[in-house]
């Protein structure tokens, strides 16, 4: 089983202080070599840097079919094309990717895809987190994800919130 991640979804736990969670729910987590070096890069900020440099299950792999890559570089940026690429490479069983594009590339490859939302709704289902509420208000208000209104009211239902 392997699983790969893109960089937002790393980040956005990061920053709420919830990336163990991938951890718990995946083991070893895949990324390729741009999503680190996003991860790494002083814009992420020094609590995503800490968090991804401590997190020594995230495997840093090079991705080998570069024309992918490249033909995926005019829909989306590095790290989801690498991320995508990777996926597709590794048969991986689920690519965590939460931007619209991202994601519609991964499902024209035939890429199974969950979001944090659903890595949250896993999470509280095999009983790692007691509630969903608080960390996607925390996700929003120190992360600045976007959730839409509906989307919120459906997970938290989803959830029994």
């Amino acid at each position: 089983m392997f699983i790969v991640s893109d960089t937002s979804p790393i980040s956005n736990l990061a920053k709420v202080g919830q990336l163990h969670l991938m951890f718990q729910l995946y083991g070893k987590v895949l990324i390729p070599n741009a999503v680190h070096e996003e991860l790494l890069d002083p814009r992420a900020g020094e609590t995503v840097i800490i968090a991804v440099q401590l997190a020594d299950w995230l495997e840093v792999r090079s991705v080998q079919n570069q024309e992918l890559v490249n033909a995926l570089r005019t829909r989306i940026n590095i790290g989801e094309a690498e991320a995508i690429a990777l996926a597709v490479e590794v048969q991986a069983t689920r690519l965590i990717i939460d931007e619209r594009l991202g994601r519609q590339a991964a499902k024209d490859f035939k890429v199974k895809i969950t979001g944090v939302l659903g890595l949250l709704l896993l999470a509280k289902r095999r009983q790692k987190i007691l509630a969903i509420k608080p960390i996607m208000d925390n996700l929003i208000d120190r992360a600045n994800f976007r959730i839409s209104p509906q989307l919120y009211a459906d997970v938290l239902q989803s959830a029994h919130e």
